[in-house]
């Protein structure tokens, strides 16, 4: 077996086991308004924070590991995961909550982003990118949304700080491992990537990490396709992130239903979502990328506004339909918008990904909020899901306008 796929199962181990710093903000919503009675839109202003800084780290972080490598970039990411998480057990006031948690934690997972997959997928695979794609993106989703029913059952038994503690813990364990087995290039270990035909050459260390990812933004951002990319992402962010992994568990608490079992349902979606993005990713090997994404944002649209008529205190058939169907579409979006990415930007577009994942983040940091805001205002979150269907509806339709571009066509285009 080639070592690429050994490195791409260590990647995906690593995302996996540090994901439990993304399950935890869902279920802190009530507990800290009952607490120390901050409102639901404060509470939600800082995980808006934690989402925008996790969007707008990301390129800068793929330039850093072009830098200095993905383990040094990654492993004092989890540091700083593990140091925010675990200073939340002393707050007292909002702003250390936005401190900690919006800061600290924001600025870790924004390293450990999607940019991170890109960047292993990038330099160790040239065949079956799509397929190690989806396969990473799984972990990434997948992870935070399986660890919630072990974080909801301790904020139910042992209060929230237990579950910080646990989340703190978990990103620590996660560095020796990633320090100890993960390789930064194929030339480390004197083989070529998956697929080529040649040995590639590690490159040199690439200076000025933020002059380049800025200089790059600048490049894509007259283009077209970067902004229906970012728009579509924004949205996609908008109707996970920012809507179901921060608002269904209360959403559901405010019909009856315990905590545990309304995180347990978006467990199921994290095992859906496996098999759901994998199956993406083998899609965009084989079929038109810009078709899959208004296929999928359709179909996401579809289901979020019957999804008030599903929410009640027990579960019921049509919910778990409902749980289902959301799950196989939750990420599946990543590998298409990844393909188009590398189509249009070249060698670039690890760094546009992360400036696209960066929309993503803004999207899912604008919904957590005014979903707050919204429950605080209408008692309920029914508008919040009503409008991120129609945005959906939006996505697809501007999936469908992004033009194919050849490789001579995009050199012209940024000259």
């Amino acid at each position: 077996m080639h070592r690429a796929w050994f490195v791409a199962a260590v990647t995906f181990v690593t995302i996996t086991g540090a994901a439990a710093f993304r399950s935890l903000p869902g279920l802190l919503i009530d507990p800290l308004h009952q607490e120390f009675g901050w409102s639901r839109g404060t509470i939600g202003a800082a995980v808006s924070v934690n989402l925008a800084l996790y969007g707008l780290t990301a390129p800068f972080a793929a330039a850093l590991m072009d830098r200095f490598g993905i383990r040094r970039v990654v492993a004092a990411a989890l540091t700083v995961i593990a140091l925010g998480s675990g200073l939340t057990v002393w707050m007292t006031a909002a702003w250390q909550l936005l401190l900690c948690w919006g800061l600290l934690v924001g600025l870790g997972t924004g390293s450990m982003a999607l940019a991170f997959a890109a960047t292993v997928t990038n330099r160790w695979f040239t065949e079956r990118r799509g397929l190690v794609t989806g396969i990473l993106t799984a972990a990434s989703a997948s992870g935070q949304l399986v660890f919630l029913p072990l974080l909801s059952w301790i904020v139910e038994r042992h209060d929230w700080r237990p579950a910080a503690v646990t989340v703190a813990l978990a990103a620590f364990a996660v560095v020796p491992f990633v320090w100890l087995l993960l390789r930064d290039h194929p030339a480390d270990v004197g083989v070529a990537p998956y697929g080529a035909r040649e040995f590639v050459p590690k490159p040199a260390p690439v200076t000025g990490a933020a002059r380049r990812t800025l200089g790059v933004l600048s490049t894509s951002a007259r283009t077209g396709t970067f902004w229906l990319l970012a728009g579509t992402f924004a949205i996609c962010g908008a109707s996970t992130n920012g809507l179901v992994q921060t608002h269904f568990v209360p959403a559901e608490h405010d019909h009856g239903m315990p905590v545990t079992t309304a995180a347990s349902l978006l467990a199921v979606i994290g095992v859906f979502d496996v098999v759901g993005t994998i199956a993406s990713g083998w899609f965009t090997d084989r079929f038109e990328p810009r078709r899959l994404l208004a296929v999928y944002y359709a179909l996401r649209g579809l289901s979020l506004l019957f999804l008030p008529m599903l929410l009640g205190p027990a579960v019921h058939p049509p919910m778990l339909f409902f749980i289902v169907f959301y799950g196989l579409d939750w990420v599946a979006t990543v590998p298409p918008t990844l393909a188009l990415c590398r189509e249009q930007f070249g060698e670039d577009s690890a760094i546009v990904f992360g400036w696209v994942l960066a929309s993503h983040q803004v999207g899912a940091a604008v919904v957590a909020y005014l979903g707050g805001v919204a429950r605080d205002a209408f008692g309920s979150y029914d508008v919040v899901w009503y409008a991120s269907g129609t945005l959906c509806a939006a996505a697809a339709l501007m999936a469908l306008v992004i033009r194919r571009t050849t490789p001579a066509a995009r050199t012209l285009a940024v000259s």
